[in-house]
Formats: C-alpha cells, sequence, structure tokens
C-alpha cells in the first residue's frame, strides 16, 4: 500500500529555521512528545501530514486551522483516544492511526470527508454510532482490536468497498454487512465468528534443517519469501511468515487459509509447511514462480483509494481480457466451493505472463467462513462478485485491441456480465460458478 512506502523525512531544524516554508507534505519522525508549533505556520499550504513513529499522545486543540489538509499518518505514536479536534478539519479525507493505543473513537470525532480511515492495531471496542454519517467513507482498516460488535449505523456508508475486520472479538457478523450495495472486498478471519478447526495438520511438514536458503525474492507485511533448496533435489519459494498483525489481520489466518484453498491451476502450490525454523516463525513451501510472471497492476494510491493503478500504456487484448476473467472466476468458484473468501480479489494480486496466463496469491486477508449461519455463507460469495466485477472494469478499461470490434458481440458479453457483477443489490449478481459459464459460452478464443 502507498502508505508503506519509503519518504524522504525532513528534520525538526529544517521545520524550526523556515526552510520548509510553504511545502505541502512534511514527514517528520524524530521522537516528537509534543505537536511542533512551527507546523501552523504551513497552514494554508499543507496537504499530506506525517508524524508516524513518533510519541505524540495528543494534538492541540486548534488543530483544525489545517484547511487543506487531506491525509494525515500518526501510526506508531502514543495516542488513546481519537482526537475528536479531525472533525474541524474539513478537507481531510485519510487519516492512519495504525499501532498506537486506542481504545476510544468519540461520537462525531471523525472528519466530515473521511474516505480512507486506518485503525489497525489498536484497542477499539466500540465505534460510534456517528460513522454511519460519512457517506463517502470508502475503506475501513479495523483489523487487530477488541471489537465485539459493529454499529447498525455502519450499515448507512453507502460508499464503503474494502472492510478490514480481521482479529477481534466479534462473536457475529450483521446479516445487514452482506448486502451493503458497494462492499467488495472484506477481511473477516481471527474472530470467535469464525473459529474452526485446525486443518494445518493436513499438510507435510518439512524441517528447517532440510532447506538451503538463496536470494530473497520479495517481502510482503505478513512475511518475507526466499528462494530456497528442498534437500539437494528441487527450488522452491519459502514464505516466513512475521508473526505481527497486518492491515489484513494475523499471518496465521493467512497460513491456513492458503493450506485450505488446496491445489488450482491458478493458484501458487503449496507444498508442505516449515517445522523447527530456529526463530519458531511459521512458514510455508511454495511452487517457484517463473520470472516470467508479474503484477497484472500496483495497489491503490491516495487518490484511487480502493482501485489499482495500471502502469502508463498498459494494455490488453479481447483475448487477454478473456483469458484472465476466466481464470480468476475459475479459482474464485474454486475457493467459494471451500468457503473461502479471498479479501482481497485485485490486480495487484494477480501474476500474469505474456500469455496471460494467470495466478491469483496473497491470501492475507482470507476468511474461511463454512461455521458461519447458513444465511451469511449463501451470500458472501456475492461481495468477492463484486470485487471480480471492478477487476473486470479495469481491464475493459485497458483494452487496447483494435481489432475489438470485429467480436463486439463476445466484447458486449463481458460489459453486461460486468455490470451484474456490480449491481447494488448483492442478491442479484450472480455467482462464479455462473459467471465462468457465462464467459465460457462467450469466449471466441476458446481452444476448447
Amino acid at each position: 500500500m502507498p502508505i508503506n512506502k519509503a519518504v524522504s523525512l525532513h528534520s525538526l531544524s529544517d521545520l524550526q529555521s523556515g526552510r520548509l516554508a510553504h511545502e505541502s507534505r512534511i514527514d517528520l519522525a524524530c521522537g516528537l512528545s509534543e505537536f511542533p508549533d512551527e507546523l501552523f505556520g504551513l497552514a494554508n499550504s499543507l496537504e499530506v501530514l506525517n508524524l508516524s513513529g513518533n510519541r505524540l499522545n495528543q494534538l492541540p486543540d486548534d488543530f483544525g486551522r489545517f484547511k487543506k489538509l487531506r491525509i494525515l499518518f500518526l501510526s506508531d505514536n502514543d495516542f488513546q483516544v481519537f482526537p475528536q479536534v479531525l472533525a474541524q478539519c474539513p478537507s481531510l479525507s485519510m487519516v492512519g492511526f495504525k499501532a498506537n493505543h486506542i481504545s476510544q473513537v468519540p461520537e462525531g470525532s471523525l472528519p466530515p470527508k473521511i474516505r480512507w480511515l486506518i485503525l489497525t492495531d489498536n484497542q477499539i471496542e466500540t465505534l460510534p454510532v456517528s460513522i454511519g454519517r460519512h457517506q463517502e467513507l470508502q475503506k475501513l482498516m479495523l483489523a487487530g482490536n477488541c471489537l465485539r460488535h459493529l454499529p447498525d449505523e455502519l450499515r448507512n456508508c453507502s460508499q464503503l468497498e474494502l472492510l478490514r475486520i480481521s482479529a477481534n472479538q466479534l462473536h457475529e457478523l450483521p446479516n445487514w454487512l452482506t448486502q451493503m450495495p458497494k462492499l467488495s472486498w472484506l477481511a473477516f478471519a481471527g474472530n470467535p465468528c469464525c473459529a474452526g478447526d485446525d486443518i494445518e495438520h493436513s499438510l507435510e511438514a518439512v524441517h528447517w534443517d532440510e532447506l538451503q536458503l538463496s536470494c530473497r525474492l520479495g517481502e510482503g507485511a505478513s512475511g518475507v519469501i526466499s528462494k530456497a533448496r528442498w534437500n539437494d533435489r528441487v527450488d522452491v519459494a519459502m514464505k516466513e511468515f512475521k508473526g505481527a498483525v497486518t492491515s489484513d489481520g494475523l499471518p496465521a489466518d493467512e497460513m491456513v487459509a492458503s493450506i485450505a484453498a488446496g491445489q488450482h491451476q491458478h493458484l501458487v502450490e503449496v507444498l508442505a509447511k516449515v517445522a523447527g525454523h530456529p526463530e519458531q516463525k511459521s512458514g510455508l513451501l511454495m511452487s517457484l514462480i517463473d520470472e516470467e510472471f508479474s503484477n497484472l497492476a500496483g495497489p491503490p494510491s491516495f487518490a484511487s483509494c480502493t482501485r489499482d493503478v495500471y502502469p502508463e500504456g498498459r494494455s490488453f487484448s479481447l483475448s487477454d481480457v478473456y483469458n484472465i476473467a476466466e481464470g480468476i472466476a475459475s479459482v474464485a468458484w474454486h475457493l467459494h466451493e471451500r468457503k473461502i473468501m479471498h479479501g482481497d480479489l485485485y490486480g495487484h494480486n494477480i501474476l500474469v505472463n505474456q500469455a496471460a496466463d494467470c495466478l491469483l496469491g496473497d491470501f492475507g486477508a482470507a476468511s474461511l467462513y463454512d461455521n458461519l449461519p447458513a444465511e451469511l455463507t449463501a451470500s458472501i460469495e456475492r461481495l468477492e462478485v463484486r470485487a471480480f466485477g471492478c477487476l473486470l472494469e479495469e481491464l475493459l478499461d485497458h483494452l487496447g485491441d483494435a481489432n475489438a470490434s470485429l467480436n463486439i458481440d463476445a466484447l458486449s458479453a463481458l460489459k453486461t456480465l460486468q455490470a451484474e457483477c456490480v449491481n447494488e443489490q448483492p442478491p442479484k449478481r450472480p455467482t462464479f460458478k455462473d459467471i465462468c459459464s457465462r464467459i465460457e459460452e462467450a469466449n471466441p478464443f476458446s481452444s476448447s
């Protein structure tokens, strides 16, 4: 996510000397225990303020002077109460308070234009009923708190598309949650309501001593992926889980979902779990992905909020769109047959090659829902169908096939399907089984 990107930090001395006058973005991480009054000198220009990684526990009463401030990061500080003064900031649309000690979010404390709210890894037990007033709220990150219920007023947030409520104390999910008109990316693992049997025993265990690590392949919020040689026989990818709560939930739940997903041609194969790690970390061995695969898209930006960002000039042929849509619909059907919601069905979690072969990865937001009440299990799939509809819309928006007009019926079929997938009445959306059938029927490029 963009909030994790490395930034060039400013110094307190530069701020105090006036060298940062008229800056629109300030990044300060220097052990601050009090809010620097010098920042008010930028009240007429400041749009992004990042004070993460300090020791702040409150904001000044006149913080509302920052009339142009759009984005505020205060993660890894010492706040215990969400500052009510933020309600006085008319332009503030993105707020991040990850990893503080917040236990209270007072009524009426949210900024009026809030669009993206990050409260991950705190101690929040209840949300204010006033949250229902915020009609522009699209993204709500609440993983790793102490929530026991969601206020009914949250259903009034009709623009909400992404909700992270994993690793809380929810004993039930409200039925209205699956009826929200735009909710598409939901993570709820690690709550009492979906606790189930431990399935890790179903996978072979490989001891750490049988592995020889070589190069690091990548790192995400939940773990590090490295290339390894298994028993001097085969090269594999090994994921070491970090153990701390992420914006999506708990790495332990990601591991369980990855195993439960089983095998599918559009999934990275999970081969074994790792035992005997010298630092007591959990780990998985997976098939090594061919280097010709790359991410379909980049993650959402500040501006796009819930939509992926595609490289400039990226385009797809109609054949590519059909290939990707068919593959992802197929693997999503496979997952929901196993009562698994991926929770993060996005282009940035899909790997593709030049032939438009695709692999769905990253189970960090996945949730097993077999133990939920029947009325919920029947409707959860339709949320992910909307995520698929958003993906299909993005693919069609990047259609660069000059010959697509020669397949007008095939193109029309995809556009009709896409519209049905994002219907604001979830029961009217097709299932993934229906989607697979319709794509196969309309696909003029199919070899079958």
